[in-house]
């Protein structure tokens, strides 16, 4: 969609997903909703869709909002229709990340759907709380998709 890529994140391509043997999706969040370039990418993956080379393979989901209000746990029900299709494997964290689910003393995105962070204008760095909870959801999907790798 014309958009300048950002730093040296590494860029795949659609059909390349079916070499994962699983994933963790993350977006800044538009409107209450993924932005129009990641639903360009899952829109680009009809391919696989067909041959159904990315069923069975566990996914979640991490986001960043400018604001509390501005749509994290919504934006989480708009991909999981994606990933449905697909006949993938949801992984949320749920509850599983224990106290840190429900601190109020610190500013904390993120829901039982993902991690996630409030990024205010762009400027807001994620706090400790927010960076624990996301490599708690790394490390959680990596062994539920071990054991899921383990069993096939």
């Amino acid at each position: 969609m014309s958009a300048p890529q950002k730093g040296d994140a590494l860029v795949i391509t659609p059909d390349e997903l079916a070499e994962a043997d699983g994933f963790i999706f993350g977006f800044p969040i538009r409107f209450g909703m993924m932005p129009a370039q990641f639903k360009d990418f899952l829109d680009a993956t009809g391919g696989l869709w067909k041959t159904q080379q990315l069923a069975g393979k566990p996914a979640g989901i991490f986001y960043s909002t400018s604001s509390e209000g501005g749509g994290q746990e919504t934006s989480a029900l708009t991909v999981i229709t994606q990933l449905v299709h697909h006949g993938m494997i949801f992984v949320p964290i749920g509850y599983t990340f224990g106290a840190g689910m429900f601190e109020m003393e610190t500013i904390k995105g993120g829901s039982p759907y993902g991690a996630g962070t409030f990024a205010g204008d762009g400027s807001k760095q994620p706090t400790e709380l927010e960076l624990e909870q996301a490599y708690y959801q790394g490390k959680y999907i990596a062994t539920i998709t071990k054991k899921l790798k383990g069993s096939a």
